[in-house]
C-alpha cells in the first residue's frame, strides 16, 4: 500500500538535512511542500533543492486566513496520490511532529483514507541549531525544558518561567517580541536569553534576546532561548546576520 510521509527538512540549512530525509525525497513518487502562492518557492521546498538539486517539488497553496479548507483540499491531493498507488512525501520545517502541519493532514489522509500508513523522518529543530550556535547548553543533569508557542503573545509563557531550572524555548512568538522580552525581564530570566531568527536562511539573525527585542518585532520564524536561571550570566551572543 502506498504511504505518506513527513519529512523533516531542519530549520533552514541544507547541510542539518539529515541522510534519511534525503533518501525519503529520492524514493517518494510524489513529493509535496507548503506555499504561499504556486509561483512561489516555499522555505522547505528551497532546503530540498538545495540539498537534493533537481527534485520535483509540488506545490500546496496556502491561502491566508482559510486553513480549514486548505487542510481540506491539501488532504484531498495527497489522497488522490496514494490512491493513485504512489509514495507520497510532505516537506515540513524542522521536525514534522513538533508544531508542525504535517501532523494534520496526516489526520486529514486518515479520515478520507482509512488505514493509509504515515511514517515520518525525524528533522534538526530551530531551538537545536540556534543553541548549537549561540553556544549554548540547554539542559544537564535534571533540568527540565519547556516548549511553548508565543501565536497569541507572551501568556502561555507564565507556567514554564515558574520553574527555575526549566530551561524554556518559545516558538512563533517574533510579532510578540518586545512583549516577550517584557516578560522574560519581569521574571528576571531575560538575561542570558537568546534569539535566533530565519537561521540558515536569508535574513538570518541570532543575537541577545534583549538586543533583538529593542528594535521592534521578528519575523514568524523567531526562536527564543532562555537557558535555566542558575546558567543564565554564562551566556550572550553578540548580534550578527
Amino acid at each position: 500500500m502506498a504511504r505518506l510521509v513527513g519529512v523533516g527538512m531542519g530549520p533552514g540549512d541544507p547541510e542539518l538535512v539529515t541522510l534519511q530525509a534525503v533518501r525519503a525525497v529520492r524514493e517518494a513518487d510524489r513529493v509535496f511542500a507548503p506555499s504561499v502562492a504556486i509561483d512561489a518557492v516555499g522555505r522547505a521546498e528551497s532546503i530540498a533543492r538545495a540539498a537534493r538539486p533537481g527534485v520535483a517539488v509540488e506545490r500546496l497553496v496556502v491561502e491566508m486566513g482559510a486553513a480549514d479548507s486548505w487542510f481540506a483540499s491539501a488532504a484531498d491531493r495527497l489522497v488522490t496520490c496514494l490512491e493513485a498507488g504512489e509514495d507520497v512525501a510532505v516537506l515540513t520545517l524542522g521536525d514534522p511532529n513538533v508544531f508542525s502541519t504535517f501532523s494534520s493532514l496526516a489526520e486529514g489522509v486518515r479520515q478520507r483514507r482509512p488505514g493509509t500508513e504515515v511514517a515520518t523522518v525525524p528533522g534538526i529543530t530551530a531551538f537545536q541549531d540556534a543553541a548549537a550556535r549561540a553556544g549554548m547548553v540547554l539542559l544537564d543533569g535534571t533540568e527540565r525544558l519547556c516548549l511553548v508557542t508565543a501565536l497569541d503573545g507572551p501568556g502561555g509563557l507564565e507556567v514554564a518561567l515558574r520553574d527555575p531550572e526549566a530551561a524554556v524555548v518559545v516558538y512563533k512568538g517574533g510579532r510578540h517580541l518586545p512583549a516577550l522580552a517584557e516578560r522574560l525581564a519581569a521574571a528576571g530570566r531575560l538575561d542570558g536569553a537568546v534569539m535566533g531568527e530565519l537561521l540558515g536562511l536569508p535574513g538570518q539573525r541570532l543575537c541577545p534576546a534583549r538586543e533583538a527585542a529593542a528594535s521592534g518585532p521578528a519575523s514568524y520564524l523567531a526562536t527564543v532561548l532562555v537557558p535555566p536561571r542558575s546558567r543564565a550570566d554564562g551566556y550572550g551572543v553578540e548580534g550578527r546576520g
